[in-house]
């Protein structure tokens, strides 16, 4: 994986507010954020599965196991 510089305007709240709630630096807060928006994107896909897949599970083979 290879990192890109970029430069982005914010708004100083903004900035602030995320930074607040995660305890972070500015690239650590901007990269979270980052993360945030692309497993979003990949939880709407699954959404979008909801329903259409049928699963089978045997709960009892499952737990053997734990025997």
């Amino acid at each position: 994986m290879t990192n890109r510089k970029i430069t982005v305007e914010v708004p100083d709240s903004l900035l602030a507010r995320a930074q607040a709630a995660s305890g972070k630096g500015v690239t650590a807060t901007v990269r979270d954020g980052l993360r945030l928006m692309a497993a979003a994107e990949a939880y709407r896909g699954l959404r979008r599965l909801r329903g259409k897949v049928k699963l089978a599970v045997a709960f009892d083979r499952l737990r053997e196991d734990r025997t």
